[in-house]
């Protein structure tokens, strides 16, 4: 799951601090870094990987990028069979590769 971003309280005993926290909230949005991006590597010798994140939800949409060059040769064969609360699975082809790394996003 990535990391770097502060949870900003409902309720707040600074007030200037809790603007700040928003404000720095927004401004992370703004810049496009939407705190829903993720990093995998496909289980080798099997058809399927799991990958847990807290921010997946029944109806989220799972993204694949390659980031290795058997991942890129992988993605032909490799699709989200299913969707779940805080998980998701992946299927792909059987190989030995334990180097098929994929960045992922959760959107919804």
């Amino acid at each position: 799951m990535a990391t770097g971003f502060l949870p900003i309280p409902v309720t707040w005993g600074d007030d200037v601090e809790h603007r700040r926290l928003l404000a720095n909230g927004v401004n992370s949005l703004r810049d496009g870094k939407i705190n829903a991006t993720g990093e995998l590597t496909l289980t080798a010798s099997a058809t399927t990987t799991v990958v847990t994140d807290n921010r997946v939800g029944g109806d989220s949409t799972i993204l694949l990028m390659p980031t290795t060059a058997n991942a890129a040769t992988a993605i032909a064969t490799t699709y989200i069979g299913t969707i779940d609360k805080q998980t998701f699975t992946v299927t792909h082809a059987n190989n030995a590769q334990s180097d098929r790394t994929f960045k992922y996003a959760v959107l919804g």
